[in-house]
């Protein structure tokens, strides 16, 4: 089983950024970011390989959001720029252990963090 953390959640104004940082317990393969706007679906945001290459961007955060990942640390990054009121919800870590592709759909993954709250209001 690989535990998943994720810190850097926070508040922000329209405009700002905020980086976010997943840490796993153990190799994973593929890692995946997922937000839960309030009263909505948890939606896909983002994924990226173990070697570093993007898997893609939702559209909705393309332009604004890089993903990247140190897995020499076990560790995925989400940079937030040009932040705005609908970026705010819980942000997941997800993780795949294995398999031959990086998903983009939540179903893909079989390990998950607990979330951290981003705000961003006026």
């Amino acid at each position: 089983q690989v535990r998943l953390v994720e810190i850097g959640g926070g508040s922000a104004q329209p405009g700002g950024s905020l980086r976010l940082s997943c840490t796993a317990s153990g190799d994973v393969y593929c890692m995946g970011w997922f937000r839960r706007a309030p009263g909505m679906l948890r939606e896909w945001v983002a994924s990226i390989w173990r070697g570093g290459e993007t898997e893609g961007l939702a559209a909705a955060v393309k332009g604004r959001f890089t993903v990247s990942r140190d897995s020499s640390e076990n560790m995925m990054f989400l940079q937030m720029d040009r932040l705005k009121v609908e970026s705010t919800g819980a942000y997941y870590c997800a993780a795949r252990r294995g398999g031959t592709g990086c998903p983009t759909d939540s179903g893909g993954f079989d390990h998950w963090g607990q979330g951290t709250q981003v705000a961003v209001s006026t």
